[in-house]
């Protein structure tokens, strides 16, 4: 009888591991073990090294899953760790050394997150950055009700600018020797299709799954193909 892997998920910016819910809900009905992790947001270095400390509790196989910034988190936190047997970016950055995330949304034209952000100065000199909540629906989830849209704006927790700008630091980077599977959708307004499509090329990406018409904000709005693919990098790590 095979033992299934745990799947750790990371969340993004401007939101919380509530964006998750869809996803978790359909991984549980095939009795997958799930663990929502939290993401402070803070730095890649920083929140890297965090989840990695929390994947050192966790006995046996791991399939980490990272959404957004959260990709650039599991992409540090997992390097080195052969317990991390598989790797799923949703909608997720997959830096290499060196790079910050935004110079991979700066890479390709196309994304208009910048233009909707709104800053505030934190007293260490740091800013966070939110997205206008009247701007929210259109940027980030085009592909949901207005109504849940505006929650998700209302409860949006902030980035860093740190996490922004820092240069990602792991040699190598966890997706170079880890296998990896690519979900994102084709009307992504913060992360170009075009970067989608050339972070998964450059990862030799196992599987890719592009979603027609779709948002940044898939976990929400498309949990039966996210939890799929995640199901999908399972059943290779369990074969």
């Amino acid at each position: 009888m095979w033992t299934l892997p745990t799947i750790v998920l990371s969340h993004g910016a401007f939101a919380d591991s509530s964006s998750w819910n869809g996803v978790i809900k359909r991984l549980r009905e095939s009795d997958f073990p799930v663990i929502a992790a939290p993401n402070a947001l803070r730095g890649p270095i920083a929140d890297g090294d965090a989840l990695r400390s929390l994947l050192d509790t966790i006995e046996g196989r791991i399939v980490l899953v990272g959404h957004s910034y959260g990709g650039t988190v599991i992409s540090r936190a997992a390097a080195g760790l052969d317990r991390v047997a598989a790797l799923v970016y949703v909608a997720g950055f997959a830096p290499e050394n060196g790079e910050s995330v935004g110079d991979i949304a700066g890479k390709f034209t196309g994304s208009t997150l910048g233009e909707t952000l709104i800053a505030r100065q934190l007293s260490d000199g740091s800013v966070d950055l939110y997205i206008d909540p009247g701007k929210f629906h259109d940027q980030v989830a085009a592909d949901l009700p207005v109504a849940d849209a505006e929650l998700a704006a209302l409860t949006q927790r902030p980035i860093s600018n740190i996490a922004i700008e820092q240069p990602f630091a792991a040699e190598p980077p966890a997706w170079k020797t880890t296998p990896s599977w690519f979900v994102f959708g084709d009307a992504d307004k913060n992360i170009p299709l075009q970067t989608h499509r050339w972070m998964a090329d450059r990862a030799v990406a196992t599987r890719v799954l592009e979603i027609p018409r779709a948002s940044h904000a898939i976990p929400i709005s498309h949990p039966d193909e996210v939890a799929y693919l995640i199901a999908d990098a399972a059943a290779s790590v369990t074969r």
